[in-house]
């Protein structure tokens, strides 16, 4: 008798786990989600890559700062030149004795801006 009920036992204990495991996998390979689990990944891929590019990007820039150390060490150079002087655009007058010059002017290259 105590056979028995420990061997159902056991069988309804197996089945209940074999039945929990086939509903979970089930539910996993649902289309929404495989979806939710495929936009995961990649989301983490994305996170990954850019933690990369962002680490290269810094190292070039590092280096690129230490190399132009050196050569202005081997060329000399030792002050630091600033940002050039902004450049003035004449204006065209009916009065060509003395030009006029504006300051920080922005032209437009569009040649469609007038049609």
């Amino acid at each position: 008798m105590f056979r028995r009920t420990f061997w159902f036992t056991s069988g309804v204990a197996a089945g209940v786990w074999a039945t929990t495991k086939v509903n979970r996998k089930l539910r996993q390979l649902t289309p929404e989600s495989l979806a939710a689990t495929a936009a995961n990944k990649a989301l983490e891929t994305g996170r990954r890559v850019k933690d990369r590019a962002v680490g290269f990007a810094l190292d070039v820039r590092d280096n690129m700062a230490q190399r132009e150390a050196e050569l202005n060490d081997a060329l000399g150079i030792d002050e630091d030149p600033g940002l050039p002087a902004p450049r003035r655009h004449a204006v065209i007058e009916n009065n060509r004795s003395s030009p006029k010059y504006i300051e920080n002017t922005t032209y437009s290259y569009n040649r469609n801006e007038d049609h």
